[in-house]
């Protein structure tokens, strides 16, 4: 079965995690652009991260045989930074014309602050300029509160809810979202957030419309394996192949597919590549050979 990875922040991992995700059955990834932990102070050093999003972490990915795509934004928590935020929104159209950027994200809320609210709206409405979708960070604290005003300024702004992925959604959020008509995504995390257990009972509790599921791995303690480890766990919960790859592939590429620079053709083929291929006269190998 093919899985669609809808959330990895792959810039934090190992390459090692590239080759297990391979194994594991990932042929697509959708890496959001985020928030690196250490504050960035100029924007010139989003301008390099946006462009390794581009180049080398879709090199990595192809080395083997996963495409590898992005959706750009400046996150909600480095929203709140005047040293970036508006700089950052200056730079952004020039990226969301690149292929391989199949939409707006992350944004959304974090502290949840008048900032995050200001760019996450410009944020939305750049993303209707341009007529992608939009993936939404849903915050760690007071979620639910969070949620309720990420959907009212999604429905005052406009924007079309089949065009919203809104992440992170708890057993709290997915009514409210469900009901909104936007798409939700649920993070399978170790130890927080959501678990593969309780994603099976959302599954059969609310259905398997418009619902995606992603390890969002980064630098903290996650699993880039929690999709393919959750698809296992549905079929142990009685769910059918068509089931399952509903929720690992038809939905993800349903939803990212309205940016119309997601050709479903080329998953039909396999990506060439040799070990001697070089990024910019580097190598993921280390000089091994075959």
């Amino acid at each position: 079965m093919r899985i669609f990875e809808p959330h990895a922040h792959m810039f934090s991992r190992v390459t090692d995690d590239y080759e297990a995700m391979a194994l594991a059955g990932v042929v697509a990834i959708l890496e959001p652009a985020f928030w690196l932990g250490q504050p960035r102070t100029h924007v010139q050093t989003f301008i390099d991260y946006f462009d390794t999003l581009l180049g080398w972490e879709a090199f990595r990915a192809s080395q083997y045989g996963i495409r590898h795509f992005c959706t750009m934004g400046l996150n909600p928590k480095e929203a709140n930074d005047p040293r970036v935020n508006e700089a950052v929104l200056e730079i952004l159209p020039g990226y969301l014309e690149k292929d391989g950027v199949l939409g707006v994200g992350e944004i959304g809320f974090d502290d949840q602050t008048p900032a995050e609210e200001r760019f996450f709206i410009k944020q939305l409405e750049l993303a209707i300029e341009h007529e992608l979708p939009v993936l939404i960070h849903t915050p760690h604290r007071d979620k639910v509160r969070g949620t309720q005003r990420t959907l009212d300024v999604v429905r005052d702004v406009g924007m079309a809810p089949e065009m919203v992925l809104v992440d992170h959604n708890t057993e709290e959020t997915v009514g409210m979202v469900q009901d909104s008509g936007c798409y939700m995504g649920f993070s399978i995390y170790p130890n927080t957030k959501m678990d593969e257990e309780r994603m099976c009972r959302i599954l059969k509790s609310h259905g398997l419309e418009r619902k995606l599921i992603n390890s969002a791995c980064d630098w903290g303690r996650s699993d880039p394996l929690k999709v393919p480890k959750t698809a296992h766990h549905m079929r142990k919960r009685g769910f059918s192949e068509a089931e399952v790859q509903t929720i690992v592939w038809d939905n993800p590429v349903t939803f990212f597919a309205q940016s119309d620079r997601l050709d479903r053709e080329a998953f039909e083929k396999s990506i060439e590549t040799q070990r001697s291929d070089l990024f910019e006269g580097n190598s993921i190998h280390r000089g091994q050979d075959w």
